[in-house]
Formats: C-alpha cells, structure tokens, sequence
C-alpha cells in the first residue's frame, strides 16, 4: 500500500507526484462509449478521454493505479471495467512524468452510489490541445471497446 497522500485544511489531496509510483507502473483511465465518436465511419476516443475529469482548485485525470490492484490480488481489468465503464486505456507512470505530469495516489471512500476505490489516482498537469496529443500517442488499450480507435484521423 502507498503512503498517503498530502491534503489541503479542507481534506482534498493535493496534487504531487508519488514517490511510490515507479516510473514502469501502469496507470488506466477508464472509458465510456459516450467518450467516443465516430467521423468518416471510423469510431474514435473523444479528446475528453485526454483532459482533466475532476474540477476545481485542483483539476486532474482521475485514474487507476494498476500496480495497487495486483498488490491487493484484485484483477485491474475486472476492476475497472463497469456497465458504466466499458473500456480502459493506459499509460505508462514514466512517461506521463516526461510529459510534464505528476501522478498522485488519491484514493477515493465509498460515495454512494459509488464504491470506495482503494486504487484511485490523479494525473496533474497541463491538458493543452498538444498535451492531450501527447497523451493520445502515449495510451495503449488496456481494455479495448471493439470498433474503437485511438488515434486521431
């Protein structure tokens, strides 16, 4: 289990870059079919799958941290995959930080109608149009949703 992670007066993490999280760990977002699109007849991930999905003093991509679900002998594919959640993609923690991100473990309570997610963290940073090309180039289908492309056309 990672330490936990540094929070403001009010209780919300803060957004830092966990020492515990190496730089080989897998970091999955996870993804919806209303994150898709389809242009030309092709099917692809939506530019909202690259950005920040938390709002806020501190807006970050919230994520899955791949390497805390295997340690606790949770299949991470099972884990993230829901009615809701049909797919995921990943990306790889060093590659985020070469990018200019900070990945930070933020896990999350139980908020019904939500589950507690032990396994929960955030991608901080710039979601620039480039960044989120960047992030777009970096991401590899973790659990694939058939039809769907990730690359740009």
């Amino acid at each position: 289990m990672l330490t936990l992670p540094p929070r403001d007066e009010n209780g919300n993490v803060l957004p830092h870059d966990h020492e515990q999280i190496e730089d080989t760990d897998g970091i999955i977002r996870r993804v919806s079919e209303v994150q898709t699109y389809e242009k030309n007849g092709v099917r692809r991930l939506s530019s909202v799958v690259f950005k920040a999905s938390t709002t806020g003093e501190n807006p970050g991509m919230s994520v899955d941290l791949e390497a805390l679900a295997i340690a606790a002998g949770v299949n991470p594919k099972l884990h993230v995959t829901t009615p809701r959640w049909v797919g995921s993609i990943k990306f790889v923690a060093g590659a985020l930080r070469e990018e200019g991100f900070q990945i930070g473990y933020e896990p999350l309570d139980e908020d019904p109608p939500h589950p507690a997610n032990p396994f929960h963290g955030e991608v901080w940073g710039e979601f620039s149009k480039p960044k989120q090309r960047a992030l777009r180039a970096l991401a590899e289908w973790y659990v694939p949703i058939p039809g769907v492309e990730i690359a740009e056309a």
